[in-house]
C-alpha cells in the first residue's frame, strides 16, 4: 500500500512538473534555434531576383517581411553570413516603387503592401550605408506620403482616421490601419516628416474599434471582437504612447482570458501583433502570452524550418508570408528592430 501511495505521489508531482514547465513556455535557447532554423529556410527560399515568393509569385509584400524576420533576428544588410542577400531584397522592393510612389505587387490590397514595405524601410534605414541609405531614405518619404495622404480623404465620422484597401478607400478598417500607423511609427522615429497631427488622428479611429463590451478589438467600429484585431489594437496604441490606456489594458484581460489559438482566422497575423503588443504591455500579460504563443508555434514548425498556414485564409500567403511573421514573434525580445523597443 505505502509502494501504491508512493508511485501515485511520483506520479501526480511528474504531471504537476510537466504543467509547470508547458506553462512556462520554452526557453530563450530553444526558441533561439527555432529562429535559426527559419532564417536558414528563408535565406534557401530567396529568389535570384532578390525577392522572396507568394503563392502569386515575386511578391513587395513577403520580401519585406522576410528582410524584417532576417533583422529581427539581428542581421543587417551589407554584413554578416546574409548581408548581401538582404541588400538584394532591399534592391528589389525600392526598384519595385511606382511612380506616385506606391509598393504594389500581385496583392490585391494595395495599402497592406505599401504599409509593409514603408515599415520594412524605416527599419532598416539605420542599418544601409552609402548610395543604398540614400535610396532607402528617399523612397522612405516617397511612401509616407502616400500613406498621410490617404488618410485625408473624406470619410464618414466612425472611418475617419484609418486606412483600407487603396489609397482613395472611403471607409477604414483596424487591419489595414495597422500597417500603416507602424510604418508611420518608425518612419517618424528616424526623422522623417510625419504630423504628431496624422498620429493622433490615427489612434482616435483604433480606438473606435475598442469594444465597450468585455474589451477587444474589431475589425471595423461596431464588429465582433477577435484575438487577432485585439493584438492589432493593443500594438498600435502602445507604439504611439497611449500606454497602457483604458482601452489597451481591457484588450489585454480580454487576451488572457481568450487568447490567440492555432486554428483561429489568420493566426499567424495574430501571432505577431499579439506577441508584439503585449509585448509591448509588459508585465504578467507579456509573459503569458509569450508562454502560450511561443509554445504554439515552436509545436507546429517543421522540419525544414518554415510554417505552413492551415486555415485557408493564410494558406495562400505561402511559407515566406508564415514563417516571416513566426519570426518577427519569437524574436520581440531580441529588440533589434526599432520598433520593438519599449
Amino acid at each position: 500500500m505505502i509502494r501504491n501511495i508512493l508511485l501515485l505521489s511520483l506520479t501526480v508531482l511528474f504531471a504537476a512538473a510537466t504543467q509547470v514547465a508547458q506553462a512556462a513556455g520554452p526557453t530563450p535557447r530553444e526558441i533561439d534555434q527555432s529562429i535559426g532554423r527559419a532564417i536558414k529556410f528563408l535565406a534557401d527560399s530567396q529568389q535570384d531576383s532578390g525577392a522572396w515568393r507568394s503563392s502569386n509569385g515575386e511578391s513587395c509584400a513577403m520580401t519585406s517581411l522576410a528582410l524584417m524576420a532576417f533583422m529581427a533576428a539581428g542581421h543587417v544588410p551589407g554584413e554578416g553570413p546574409y548581408g548581401q542577400q538582404l541588400e538584394r531584397g532591399v534592391r528589389w522592393v525600392l526598384n519595385r516603387q511606382q511612380q506616385k510612389g506606391v509598393f504594389v505587387s500581385n496583392h490585391g490590397h494595395p495599402m497592406y503592401e505599401h504599409g509593409i514595405c514603408t515599415l520594412m524601410l524605416a527599419e532598416v534605414s539605420g542599418m544601409v550605408s552609402g548610395p543604398l541609405s540614400k535610396q532607402v531614405r528617399e523612397g522612405l518619404e516617397r511612401a509616407v506620403a502616400v500613406i498621410l495622404k490617404a488618410q485625408l480623404v473624406p470619410k464618414a465620422n466612425n472611418h475617419a482616421g484609418g486606412w483600407r484597401y487603396g489609397p482613395d478607400s472611403s471607409d477604414s478598417d483596424l487591419s489595414a490601419t495597422g500597417w500603416q500607423l507602424l510604418a508611420l511609427r518608425a518612419a517618424k522615429d528616424v526623422g522623417c516628416d510625419v504630423p504628431a497631427e496624422s498620429i493622433d488622428f490615427a489612434v482616435s479611429y483604433v480606438k473606435k474599434c475598442s469594444s465597450n463590451r468585455g474589451g477587444g478589438f474589431t475589425y471595423q467600429p461596431g464588429d465582433g471582437v477577435t484575438a487577432t484585431r485585439t493584438g492589432t489594437g493593443i500594438l498600435c496604441l502602445e507604439i504611439c504612447g497611449a500606454h497602457h490606456a483604458p482601452e489597451t489594458l481591457a484588450a489585454a484581460a480580454y487576451l488572457k482570458r481568450a487568447p490567440l489559438r492555432y486554428h483561429d482566422s489568420f493566426f499567424f497575423y495574430g501571432v505577431y501583433y499579439c506577441m508584439v503588443g503585449m509585448f509591448q504591455v509588459g508585465g504578467d500579460a507579456w509573459t503569458e502570452t509569450r508562454n502560450h504563443l511561443a509554445t504554439i508555434l515552436l509545436e507546429r514548425q517543421s522540419d525544414t524550418g518554415s510554417w505552413k498556414g492551415e486555415q485557408t485564409n493564410e494558406s495562400n500567403f505561402g511559407e515566406t508570408y508564415c514563417t516571416s511573421m513566426a519570426v518577427l514573434a519569437l524574436a520581440v525580445e531580441y529588440q533589434y528592430l526599432p520598433i520593438y523597443q519599449r
